[in-house]
């Protein structure tokens, strides 16, 4: 189970962290035109983002690859 985490750029990152550093990475604006979700494009703010994306899975994911994408 170790080695499965070794290698999962995600492991010990937390939601907040994640969106954290995509938003100073591409702003909202950015972020909103990349993954187009209300939260990111109508009165953005970490904790309504966080909120909602902590309850859709498939906008997790976005984000979640997003931040892949973005290390490498």
């Amino acid at each position: 189970m170790m080695n499965e985490q070794k290698n999962n750029p995600l492991h010990g990152k937390r939601l907040d962290f994640i969106l954290e550093a995509l938003v100073e990475y591409y702003g909202w604006k950015e972020l909103g035109r990349i993954i187009p979700i209300r939260c990111f494009n109508e009165n953005p703010s970490i904790k309504s983002s966080l909120t909602f994306l902590r309850k859709t899975p498939w906008a997790r994911e976005k984000v979640e690859q997003l931040y892949i994408k973005k290390l490498y």
